[in-house]
């Protein structure tokens, strides 16, 4: 059985067409079965957009980007913006790539990877709705690995339940950055946000 957080290239295609208003621009994604959330930007990613004020000037990875709706709406709206979508799921980069270039967005790097296994450079702002289908230890992964990918003062913002994590994850970046701030609870979804505040000890 496939998953979203697997290559989905082979399936069946069924092609639709989602449109999001985010701070007064309306946003048109393609979607397609085999990638999360196929008919509607789903809440959790609504909830962790809707947390943010248009962005300037900064550099962005989105971790588990599916067809891009998280990061391509922040590079939308905001001005100077560089992001950097990673995933797993060939048909979903496919999808983030078409849309990237009909919302005609500057400076978008999209390429597979399995959290951070073929990402290089460092950030102002990681994002994620992390595939909590793909277990814990995913999950973890993500936001751990995030440390070492951002700059200082770089910050890490992700939304996920409560029911399917959220205190764990809290624990873990607390962990990690020595900070975690619950920035909104929202029908349950939790925008968790954790500051890198210096490197890591030699």
């Amino acid at each position: 059985m496939a998953h979203y957080y697997t290559d989905n290239r082979d399936l069946k295609s069924e092609r639709r067409k989602i449109t999001f208003n985010y701070h007064e621009h309306v946003l048109n994604f393609q979607s397609d079965v085999g990638v999360f959330s196929k008919d509607s930007i789903d809440y959790g990613s609504r909830a962790l957009l809707a947390s943010f004020e248009p962005l300037k000037n900064i550099s962005v990875l989105d971790v588990g980007c599916g067809y891009g709706a998280i990061a391509l709406s922040l590079a939308a709206v905001g001005e100077n913006i560089k992001c950097d979508l990673v995933d797993v799921n060939g048909r979903a980069l496919d999808l983030a790539k078409e849309n990237a270039g009909s919302l005609k967005l500057p400076n978008i790097e999209i390429y597979e990877s399995f959290c951070y296994e073929n990402v290089h450079d460092c950030f102002d702002l990681i994002v994620s709705n992390p595939p909590i289908r793909a277990g814990k230890q995913v999950v973890h992964e993500i936001l751990s690995g995030a440390f070492d990918h951002l700059h200082i003062g770089g910050e890490l913002r992700v939304v996920i339940q409560k029911k399917q994590g959220a205190p764990s994850a809290k624990l873990k970046m607390e962990q990690v950055f020595g900070n975690c701030q619950i920035l909104n609870r929202d029908k349950g979804y939790y925008i968790l946000s954790s500051v890198k505040k210096q490197e890591r000890p030699e």
